[in-house]
């Protein structure tokens, strides 16, 4: 889903299920907003918990030796930061609801 599926997604629910009526560049500027805050709160606590959805954390990742996928050479894979994502209960559930 591109940015502005998301935004007239998001204009339509808050039309449709809040009986509130938004602008498009409000919604955009709450997308912008929000990813700011959970790129912060990595940053700066390793972790954002995005209630009903899920929890993002940062996970360090060792130094290790890969393959060059073109030559097929041994390198060495530098330590960094990855991303992890747990889904909630209640996302996992509306995936897969009780019948």
């Amino acid at each position: 889903m591109r940015k502005s599926d998301q935004v007239d997604a998001m204009t339509q629910a808050m039309k449709i299920e809040y009986d509130r009526a938004v602008s498009k560049a409000d919604v955009n500027a709450f997308l912008d907003a929000f990813a700011q805050v959970c790129r912060k709160s990595l940053a700066e606590n390793g972790e954002f918990i995005f209630h009903g959805v899920g929890k993002f954390s940062v996970s360090d990742r060792k130094a290790r030796e890969g393959r060059n996928p073109a030559t097929g050479e041994p390198m060495t894979i530098a330590a960094h930061k990855g991303l992890r994502f747990s889904a909630s209960k209640v996302l996992k559930d509306s995936l897969n609801p009780k019948q």
